[in-house]
């Protein structure tokens, strides 16, 4: 690495005085500054050596021929007989040449010390880099929808969040690696201009710092060969940036070889800038704000949407002149500006490299007929077959599938432009007909309204039900409703998490062969059928019948029905009952149970399993029936005061014909119990075969259809969403006392019984399934990105939205020697330092 300060640019401030540190005490910076220091040379080196002259040897006086010297006589006395006075005023005007006097400083001037004398030099050093600006005004209409969708996955999913200088750096990445030209860098070689083409493009951050004296300055470390990363890794290396920034753990390769810089004065306000390019760059993007043009400012916001005006944001390209020409420069622009406006599937490499299940929003020209014409009363007819089109069918765009095998398509009649619409719509009002009890709202908000409701880990079928008031209801229950959790309830499903996976690790490694058919994959099981029996103790069930085959059952016997974990581990060993000599057939636990689930509240439910000698569907029809007994000697008419509560496979609950004889049954009186909760645990392989090739129906679900129950259809990697659905299923089933169905999408982590490999079978999935966190590893890291964010938002609502330095020089300092006092009142510099960043 080169030693001179001249390559690090406006961070010459900071090398400088980590350089002061260094002298009064080495030990005080990190080993990287310790060996950066160790040949530094803070004149330049070598290269200030270069630039001294040479002293010169005194010429030895050449004597004058006595005729050369007469002749100079005379020329000498002519000018003195003619000018007497000239040899007098001549000495005064040569001597106010060589020494003139001073101006006298200003009042109040400051010299510059220390780090701003260094930062001002290399500034006036930059004067020296002819550079040229290009200018393009860009709109920012698609950029915000897109990075709004963005965010709100990743804030039901991870937490994080993107910034739109994420977005616009990750497209002046892009721009880079389609045009070399634009990473060119001026140099001089062995005393000649030369043009140095770099392979990778660096991108510099620039980093705004704030001194605890209020004083602002500039850091501008760059993410090293970034356009060979994707959008995931390129933010991510953007964020452990500005987090090192904060944290003062820079080191001097951050900042060296610097190919192109980017800042964003726009987070100020600014609508355009022309900033200083620093020797060995090739060029700076500038971001303005992103906002109405400032003429339409005071516009009425409605005004704004029917004219179809958008926000904009203004770029700027200062580049190296001696090696750049304009042209490159503006078709550099130009790119971007393709880029922001979606061509050449800049969002769709966005949002594939973050994980996000939907289809980005595409760039249409705006069509907005006179309000008083047909066109205009067509596209508000058009609204509401666009309401009822994501009703009925809005799950088949839902991220159901934990694994995410198939990439996200959009269904023709759920798209928006299918209907005429464009982004220039989303801020117009149009007549919901009643939607979330909204009689007129933005298109943005009604499509809001919908995907929340329709669209994302839970989605429900409901519309094929002929009764308008069981629609009515699962409308109110899923349109605009919340979805939040306070902290105990939280903390509450974590906690069943915990339970249903450490007692899948412990038979996983104590009990390694025996067929246990592990739920694994499905924990969200455990947290939703405890949901189902806090809402059915909540309604004054008096008990609770369950019937379940092989999949989870040790899990359910465990952590719901609360078996005694000994009992179980005793079977493992080979501890057979005496009164079933025969056993129970080749798995341990076809035998029935009972136990007793205690809500929160302290209230009390019984709770019997069925037993089930088979692993598959035949314990159906006895559960109904075991319960229809119950309730006849109960004898409390149309209560149906004890619930049956049916767990399937998925490959079972579509290919046996007793589920569905056992549904078409359901309804009539002689065998009705009032409605019963099915869990489909649908991890997506019958055995060792795929569901595309096991069934021709879209769901496992379908043949619920039949008997018009509502089907619930929920991602099992959301356990949150996998209570939400549980409380409303059993509430559907007090209310209406029909069958719903709840359809959990999960996975298998092991082969059908623990003794085969699925991989051979099945190698695509397991390869995904392979490396896969586990549903609770997810759910507590979801949960503290939570935390972290919320942190993140009082902070800025306390005060400034800038994170403040944990440590307390402007670089990281690891250790300081106590006895170094000097080192020390250094130490006490906190800089807080910010991206510029416009969120």
């Amino acid at each position: 690495m080169e030693r001179e300060p001249a390559q690090f640019g406006p961070n010459s401030w900071l090398i400088e005085e980590m350089y002061q540190q260094y002298l009064d005490s080495p030990d005080s910076v990190s080993e990287p500054w310790r060996d950066f220091f160790a040949d530094y040379s803070p004149d330049g080196g070598a290269q200030a050596q270069q630039q001294t002259p040479a002293p010169q040897e005194p010429k030895p006086e050449t004597k004058k021929a006595p005729e050369q010297m007469k002749a100079e006589e005379p020329a000498k006395g002519a000018v003195r007989k003619e000018d007497p006075d000239r040899d007098k005023a001549e000495p005064k005007k040569a001597a106010d040449e060589i020494s003139p006097t001073p101006p006298a400083p200003a009042a109040g001037a400051t010299p510059l010390r220390g780090a701003d004398a260094t930062l001002a030099k290399y500034m006036e050093a930059s004067l020296a880099v002819p550079t040229a600006t290009s200018v393009r005004t860009v709109p920012a209409k698609l950029l915000e929808i897109n990075r709004n969708i963005l965010n709100r996955h990743l804030a039901r999913s991870r937490g994080a969040k993107v910034s739109f200088t994420h977005m616009i750096g990750w497209a002046v990445v892009q721009a880079l690696k389609a045009m070399p030209g634009m990473r060119v860098v001026y140099q001089v070689a062995d005393g000649k201009p030369s043009a140095v083409r770099n392979e990778h493009a660096n991108l510099g951050l620039a980093v705004d710092v704030k001194r605890p004296d209020g004083s602002r300055t500039l850091l501008v470390p760059n993410i090293k060969e970034a356009d060979t990363m994707d959008f995931a890794r390129f933010f991510t290396a953007y964020e452990d940036l500005i987090k090192r920034v904060g944290a003062n753990k820079l080191t001097p390769d951050d900042f060296s070889a610097t190919t192109v810089s980017l800042t964003n004065p726009g987070m100020i306000g600014t609508v355009q800038s022309v900033p200083r390019l620093m020797s060995g760059q090739a060029a700076i993007v500038g971001v303005g704000s992103i906002a109405y043009p400032a003429e339409y400012e005071g516009s009425d916001p409605h005004t704004l949407a029917e004219l179809g005006i958008g926000k904009v944001v203004t770029l700027t390209s200062t580049y190296d002149h001696r090696v750049i020409q304009g042209a490159e420069s503006g078709e550099f622009l130009r790119r971007m500006h393709d880029l922001l406006t979606g061509k050449e599937g800049f969002y769709d490499g966005i949002f594939s490299a973050m994980q996000v299940p939907y289809v980005p929003v595409r760039w249409l020209q705006d069509k907005n007929p006179a309000h008083d014409s047909v066109e205009a009363e067509a596209k508000q007819a058009r609204v509401l077959q666009l309401i009822n089109a994501y009703r009925v069918r809005g799950h088949l765009i839902a991220p159901l599938d934990p694994l995410q095998a198939e990439p996200p398509t959009i269904h023709s009649e759920l798209d928006p432009a299918t209907y005429g619409f464009t982004i220039w719509d989303l801020d117009r009002e149009f007549v919901t007909g009643g939607l979330a009890g909204l009689q007129k709202a933005p298109l943005g908000e009604i499509l809001a309204i919908l995907r929340d409701a329709y669209c994302r880990t839970l989605a429900v079928e409901y519309m094929h039900i002929q009764e308008p008031e069981q629609k009515e209801w699962i409308q109110s229950r899923v349109e605009g409703s919340s979805d939040t959790f306070d902290k105990d309830e939280h903390l509450h499903i974590l906690r069943k998490l915990n339970e249903a996976e450490a007692f899948e690790k412990f038979l996983h490694t104590k009990y390694v062969g025996h067929k246990r058919f592990s739920l694994e994959g499905s924990e969200s099981l455990i947290p939703m059928l405890d949901a189902v029996l806090d809402a059915a103790a909540d309604v004054g069930m008096t008990e609770v019948e369950i019937g379940m085959s092989h999949r989870g059952r040790l899990n359910v016997l465990a952590n719901i029905i609360r078996k005694s974990y000994g009992q179980i581990f005793r079977e493992f060993e080979g501890d057979i009952d005496p009164e079933v000599p025969q056993g129970s057939g080749d798995v341990k636990y076809h035998l029935g149970a009972e136990g007793v689930h205690t809500t929160r509240d302290g209230v009390k439910l019984p709770l019997s399993l069925a037993s089930n000698p088979s692993h598959l569907e035949a314990v159906d029809p006895v559960v109904e029936g075991i319960v229809r007994a119950k309730q006849d000697l109960l004898d409390r008419g149309l209560e149906y005061p004890v619930l049956p509560l049916l767990i399937h496979g998925d490959a079972a609950f579509s290919g046996q014909g007793v589920v569905a004889e056992t549904l078409n049954l359901s309804q009539l009186k002689g065998y009705r119990t009032g409605g019963t909760v099915h869990i489909i645990v649908n991890n997506q392989l019958g055995f060792t075969t795929g569901w595309t090739e096991a069934r021709s129906s879209t769901y496992a679900s379908d043949v619920a259809r039949m008997i018009q129950a509502p089907i619930f259809h929920v991602n099992g990697d959301d356990p949150e969403a996998c209570v939400r659905v549980a409380r409303i299923a059993q509430d559907f089933r007090q209310a209406f006392h029909k069958d719903v169905v709840i359809d959990m999408w999960c996975y298998r982590r092991w082969g059908h019984n623990e003794t085969d490999d699925p991989a051979l079978t099945q190698p695509l999935m397991y390869a995904r399934i392979e490396n896969r966190r586990s549903v609770r590893s997810t759910t507590s890291c979801s949960a503290r990105s939570t935390r972290r964010n919320n942190r993140r938002r009082r902070r800025r609502s306390s005060g400034s939205g800038r994170l403040r330095s944990a440590r307390p020089s402007p670089l990281q300092p690891v250790s300081r020697p106590r006895c170094c006092g000097r080192s020390r009142a250094r130490s006490q510099r906190s800089p807080r330092a910010s991206t510029c960043t416009s969120d």
